[in-house]
């Protein structure tokens, strides 16, 4: 079940979903939260999104986000 962002815990694996040009779709990689923002939870790479949701992070997702 996705989550509003301002309960997605710190410091631990999520799912993000975002709104772009594209519309709204789950990113590929897992985040996180930390005090002063998002980063990518693999490369450590700072995350400039504003996420609409989030998730627990699993390790494979099947190709339809359960955004629509």
């Amino acid at each position: 079940m996705w989550r509003l962002p301002l309960e997605a815990p710190f410091e631990e694996d999520i799912e993000l979903a975002v709104i772009d040009d594209e519309g709204v779709h789950a990113l590929v990689f897992p985040c996180r939260r930390l005090s002063y923002g998002w980063i990518d939870a693999v490369s450590g790479e700072i995350l400039d999104i504003h996420p609409t949701h989030w998730r627990p992070w699993q390790n494979r997702r099947c190709d339809d986000s359960g955004l629509h």
